[in-house]
Parts: C-alpha cells; sequence; structure tokens
C-alpha cells in the first residue's frame, strides 16, 4: 500500500491499488498521487516528519541559488519515481529561516532524509538522480 501526503491539509493517505481519484481522509479534497514535490513552511515540515509513515526527503533550498536551480528537477524526477514509496517536500530557507536554523542547515541545497520521525542522514550539494534514488532506497528503506 502506497502513503501520499495532502497538500492541503498534510494529512497522511494510504491508498490501495483500486481505481478512481483518491481523496485525502482528513479534508476530502483529491489526494494527487504523482508524488510531485511539494513546498512547506516550517510548521508543515515539523507535522511530515513527526507522521510520515514513508522516507521523508527534504529540499532545503533558496530561490537566489544557482544550484538549487540545477537540483529542483532532479528532486521532482526522483520524486515521481519513488511516488507512493517515499515523499519530498521543499523548504524554501529564504521565506522559513527557522526551519533551516533548527535543522541547522549550513549549505544549501541540503537533502535530509527522515524516517520514523529522525534525519537519519544528509547530502549537501547536488546529487545525480541516480544517485539520490539509491542513497534514499538503500537509507530510507523505499
Amino acid at each position: 500500500m502506497a502513503a501520499y501526503r495532502c497538500p492541503s491539509c498534510g494529512a497522511f493517505n494510504r491508498v490501495g491499488t483500486g481505481s478512481g481519484t483518491p481523496v485525502c481522509g482528513r479534508c476530502k479534497k483529491p489526494l494527487p498521487t504523482t508524488g510531485q514535490p511539494q513546498d512547506v513552511d516550517s510548521a508543515g515540515l515539523a507535522r511530515a516528519i513527526a507522521a510520515s509513515p514513508v522516507p521523508l526527503l527534504v529540499d532545503f533550498w533558496a530561490p537566489w541559488c544557482g544550484p538549487c536551480k540545477v537540483a529542483a528537477p532532479i528532486f521532482d524526477q526522483v520524486a515521481r519515481r519513488l511516488a507512493g514509496e517515499a515523499v519530498v517536500l521543499k523548504v524554501d530557507t529564504e521565506a522559513n529561516p527557522d526551519a533551516a536554523a533548527q535543522h541547522q542547515i549550513r549549505a544549501i541545497p541540503t537533502a535530509a532524509l527522515f524516517t520514523g520521525g529522525r534525519e537519519q542522514e544528509r547530502r549537501m550539494g547536488v546529487q545525480p538522480a541516480p544517485s539520490l534514488e539509491a542513497w534514499l532506497r538503500s537509507v530510507g528503506s523505499a
């Protein structure tokens, strides 16, 4: 069974292999199952880390960062490939400096992998998609 995060309310939903469009169990809005990375603020990140039933990959980035712009489509590719097995979130460190401070982000882009409510590992800089996916699968058991 796959798990997806509702972008409207932040709830995690387990989805079976039935037909039709799934809806969020909490807010009843359509639940996207593409795996596309979701932007979150500090509070949304904290809730996601605490509640995610699947590995959570967080991209800490900023709009002015050139390498972050290079990394964005890579995160998107990996997120879509692992849809339902993992969730990818994006935190704009410029708009959410408290999240960056809380997680001691010293360089961007930084990818942090969370499982069971705890950070397992992090990597800085642009990662190639196959490397990022293999890392996520090995550390996060995706």
